[in-house]
């Protein structure tokens, strides 16, 4: 088994003019489909990610706003799932609910050992 990093992207615009109620349906979807991972033992972690943060360059030299990504690029939150390989890793986010929003992916990447890379 290996784990794998999914990062959600995109959606935030559609999310946010659903009603307050359909938002609140919306998270219980997520939570359920987040729920069966951690049933299967396949979730190991994850979160959503705050809309601000900071850009680091130049070792510290210069820190300016970000994230830079348009919405539809913006990385919304995380999971780290535990797969055999990384086409399991991809059949389990096919059911992801981020798929209820038109534009929104998932880029799924393996996570090495410093060892392994």
């Amino acid at each position: 088994m290996s784990n794998f990093l999914y990062l959600f992207r995109g959606g935030e615009k559609a999310y946010q003019e659903l009603s307050p109620e359909e938002q609140q349906a919306h998270m219980q979807v997520w939570g359920k489909w987040m729920g069966n991972l951690q049933e299967k033992g396949q979730l190991l972690d994850g979160q959503p990610l705050s809309d601000e943060g900071k850009v680091i360059k130049n070792k510290g030299e210069i820190v300016t706003n970000g994230p830079y990504a348009e919405g539809a690029e913006m990385v919304g939150g995380y999971l780290i799932v535990s797969a055999k390989d990384i086409n399991e890793a991809i059949e389990i986010s096919k059911d992801c609910p981020i798929f209820d929003y038109e534009g929104s992916f998932v880029e799924v990447r393996e996570i090495l050992t410093m060892e392994g890379h």
